[in-house]
């Protein structure tokens, strides 16, 4: 019934607030890296506090009415005690307050080491030195890094940051990938909806800005295997068919989008006409129709084997604080 598929809440904890002009503190902070951060697919909550609001009162979600609403139930239900201990005996006779102790409470929780950021995958191990990869996953590290393979570490940075922080495997931006249309949401039963992530419908301060049109949220990889669905709108249910359309999104654009009427193919059909310069061509991205794919079946394989290692829980492997990112 929803637009979206639900977003990850683990590896949260370093997102920083959305900006449109980012500068990494990498050591040069003269790039700018254009719109970065905020939660949400198209990052219009601004702290992991904010975004828990938007769940309680959505109608596709939990549906409540409004704050009071939240506030009510939560009163009538079997927490109050727990949350008047918490916040105060006489909090809910100020409902502003209590809405605020349930977003407190839901944005501590998140902050939960052992549940949203433990760092037990088999990578975590590898970059401890306490695991070896195998030769294939190994070869997936690789192209995954290679700027002119893969070229995924541009956007899901793998790399041990600075302070020794573990990776996120997410730089934080936000990008149009040019995913095709999910024929399966029923609000692209109409012909005129577009889901264009910075630039509306959900979020509405950046409408005007048709440049940002078609950008979503770069989630982090951790996990990435035990997600049922992939992309902003869904649109994708297994791992290595999300690898190949990045690998033959351009070279064979007919293995993923529809036919117009002409028997021509209808690349980018889930933005509107005139949007097409907004989606990212670099590589894998770029190549040439009939042109050989920027990752080969034995390449896909291998880089859908390294994704894997970044499943948490890898031979009974303890979360450990000093892998945590800085905040």
């Amino acid at each position: 019934l929803g637009t979206r598929a639900a977003p990850s809440l683990k590896y949260l904890q370093t997102v920083p607030p959305f900006t449109e002009h980012y500068h990494d503190d990498d050591g040069d902070d003269s790039v700018d890296a254009g719109p970065t951060g905020g939660y949400d697919w198209d990052g219009r909550a601004q702290s992991a506090h904010e975004q828990a609001r938007g769940p309680l009162l959505s109608p596709r979600e939990m549906g409540n009415r409004d704050d009071a609403a939240v506030v009510a139930r939560l009163r009538a239900g079997p927490l109050a005690a727990q949350f008047r201990r918490t916040f105060g005996a006489a909090i809910f006779e100020r409902p502003d307050a209590a809405m605020r102790g349930v977003l407190m409470a839901l944005e501590v929780f998140q902050q939960s080491p052992a549940d949203f950021y433990p760092y037990t995958s088999k990578y975590d191990a590898y970059l401890r030195k306490q695991a070896v990869l195998t030769a294939q996953e190994a070869r997936g590290l690789a192209l995954f890094n290679d700027e002119h393979k893969g070229n995924c570490a541009s956007c899901h940075v793998s790399r041990i940051g600075q302070g020794g922080a573990f990776p996120q495997f997410t730089d934080y931006g936000l990008i149009n990938l040019g995913v095709p249309r999910n024929g399966k949401l029923a609000v692209n039963a109409d012909p005129a909806h577009f889901d264009l992530g910075l630039c509306g419908p959900d979020r509405a301060d950046l409408r005007e800005h048709r440049e940002y049109c078609g950008r979503f949220r770069t989630p982090s990889l951790r996990n990435v295997a035990l997600r049922g669905v992939y992309f902003h709108n869904g649109g994708f249910d297994d791992l290595a068919q999300v690898v190949r359309f990045y690998a033959q999104r351009d070279s064979a654009p007919q293995k993923w989008y529809p036919r117009r009427a002409d028997g021509g193919v209808h690349k980018f059909d889930d933005l509107p006409a005139g949007l097409e310069g907004n989606v990212n061509m670099e590589a894998p991205f770029g190549g040439r129709p009939g042109g050989k794919a920027a990752l080969s079946e034995r390449e896909i394989a291998d880089v859908v084997a390294f994704l894997r290692t970044l499943t948490d829980g890898y031979g009974g492997v303890k979360s450990d604080i000093r892998t945590r990112t800085r905040p």
